[in-house]
């Protein structure tokens, strides 16, 4: 960081930095980036149909084989879902591989596009159906309040009306029945089945035991009411040695993040709001208000984007959306205000109390320079930092064993626009930065007395905050975001504010556009190369409006003396 008065010029980045970043990215692409690639590769094509394809299939299914007709009031709506808990079993126990090459993803995936199809008339979702996303083949449909409970296949959490609670109870024999042409126009032989006694979520269930994956085997599943199959599922789930393992550790988690993470950056900005009023002499009120009103729309987009879309009208269905459309705002503009007061707080306290300039003005002359630069450092950074997340998850592989699962919450099949997921880079970018490094590290520094120490902490309330991410045991990210949070801290002390806030931007959009990359689609390909350049263009642009001032030319006398 520079000394407050004197004249900007960022550090120079050494040639051993430097080359840290060059095999920091070929770490990164040799160990997370190519083997998707080759085995993206291997599965054949691997690229989504449309949500327009999905309805399609849907509702040429419900016709043909359910009797129900596109009408004015009827609409289907798709979204992703995915059986989390199976495939978080299979990359527990290194299955995945064995299930691709086996092509068991392709008639029993565990990744769906669900189409669902609602009634304005009924005020209700009156049937699902779950479709390979990547092939459009249907796999599975429930129908009445099967469909509105929305659960994930063979995970059903609510009680629907099954045949004995209709007052329509059907024998063994009924339900077989029944069932029969369902199996059949599955290519399945109901003779090579076995019915599996005292099923939970299912009236009827034939186990396959020639078929297994691990633990888990192949399972057909039905319900019925009023004489009639409600819901048929196929495939597979999870031992319960697991779910009960991953909802221990998901509480752990949900501890970790309220007292480890949530209260802890709450009492950050109590200090930051209070500081800011203390250190106000050696800061400025007004420099916070553009960045912190770029947070707020960014983050209102991105909660936009992320709302799942449903064609549920209900009058209870829209109070729901404008319930939580207030509460996303509201809460996007607390988390803008902790932003705003780090940010004048922190620059007061550095100034103050160090007599640094971790944030330069626009107006300090070589600003633009000093931007330029800094966005060089904070790429270069972001190599290194790749490469040393490649490593940690190579370190964390061995020793405990960590994995990870799929959450369709997060997914950019569920945003409406998945193109827009690499504006998260520059939420984290801009508000974790000014947080935890530029106002967390001095104040804590006041409290302990030690800039390590200040380090630590900060960087411990950060990583905390990553607990709930679908990695396991919930210990693995901590961990790794502990080794990434100090070297973020290194680069905010020796580089400042600027450079640490554009080496997470860039790291993070590396990764979400290596995302949408693998996505497949031309305009998420285009998304992804350009949220990788976008750091590089908005520093460019500012450079460009601040341009190195030349030095005045003295005009030559007229005088004669």
């Amino acid at each position: 960081m520079n000394p407050v008065g004197q004249p900007l010029q960022q550090r120079a980045l050494s040639m051993r930095i430097i080359l840290s970043g060059i095999i920091g990215i070929i770490l990164f692409i040799s160990f997370q980036v190519l083997p998707s690639f080759f085995a993206s590769s291997a599965e054949g094509d691997t690229t989504a149909i449309s949500k327009a394809e999905a309805r399609e299939h849907a509702t040429a299914f419900a016709a043909q084989h359910l009797g129900y007709m596109e009408g004015d009031n009827n609409e289907w709506s798709v979204i992703y879902k995915s059986d989390s808990s199976f495939y978080g079993y299979m990359s527990r126990e290194k299955l995945l591989e064995e299930y691709t090459r086996n092509k068991l993803d392709q008639r029993y995936p565990y990744d769906v596009f669900r189409a669902a199809l609602y009634s304005s008339e009924e005020q209700d979702t009156i049937l699902s159906v779950d479709l390979n996303m990547y092939t459009g083949d249907v796999v599975g449909f429930a129908r009445g309040a099967e469909a509105a409970s929305g659960d994930v296949p063979g995970n059903v959490s609510k009680p629907v009306a099954s045949s004995e609670e209709s007052g329509t109870a059907l024998s063994l024999e009924q339900k077989e029945t029944l069932a029969r042409p369902w199996l059949k126009e599955w290519g399945v032989n109901p003779a090579k089945l076995q019915i599996e006694p005292d099923s939970e979520n299912y009236e009827l269930v034939y186990t396959d035991s020639s078929i297994k994956v691990g633990e888990s085997r192949l399972k057909y599943s039905f319900n019925f009411s009023e004489s009639e199959v409600t819901s048929f599922m196929a495939g597979f789930s999870a031992p319960g040695w697991h779910t009960s393992y991953v909802e221990e550790q998901t509480s752990l988690a949900k501890l970790l993040t309220l007292f480890g993470y949530g209260l802890p950056t709450l009492a950050l900005g109590i200090l930051a709001l209070i500081y800011s009023i203390l250190k106000r002499g050696h800061t400025s009120f007004a420099r916070g208000v553009l960045l912190s009103s770029v947070h707020f729309v960014i983050m209102m987009i991105s909660t936009y984007n992320m709302e799942p879309q449903t064609s549920d009208g209900s009058a209870e269905a829209r109070i729901t959306a404008v319930i939580m459309f207030v509460i996303y705002a509201l809460y996007s503009l607390l988390m803008s205000s902790l932003l705003y007061f780090s940010l004048v707080g922190g620059n007061g306290l550095w100034r103050k109390e160090e007599g640094l300039n971790p944030w330069p003005r626009a107006k300090e002359p070589g600003y633009g320079k000093y931007v330029l630069d800094s966005i060089r450092a904070g790429y270069i950074w972001a190599f290194v930092l790749l490469g040393v997340q490649t490593i940690m998850f190579i370190i964390l592989s061995y020793t405990l064993n960590n994995w990870s699962t799929t959450d369709a919450t997060q997914s950019p099949y569920n945003m409406r626009y998945a193109w827009l997921l690499p504006i998260v880079a520059w939420l984290a970018g801009l508000s974790e930065e000014a947080i935890y490094r530029l106002f967390g590290i001095r104040m804590l520094k006041k409290i302990v007395r030690s800039t390590l120490a200040a380090s630590l902490i900060t960087t411990l309330i950060w990583a905390f905050g990553h607990t709930l991410y679908p990695i396991y045991p919930i210990s693995s990210r901590p961990i790794e975001l502990t080794v990434i949070g100090l070297l973020f801290s290194y680069i905010f002390l020796r580089y400042g504010f600027i450079a640490v806030m554009f080496s997470h931007v860039v790291f993070d959009s590396i990764l979400m556009g290596a995302t949408l990359i693998f996505m497949k689609e031309s305009v998420n390909i285009g998304a992804g190369i350009f949220a990788i350049v976008m750091p590089f263009l908005v520093g460019y642009v500012v450079y460009r409006f601040n341009p190195p001032q030349k030095p005045r030319q003295v005009e030559p006398s007229n005088s004669l003396i």
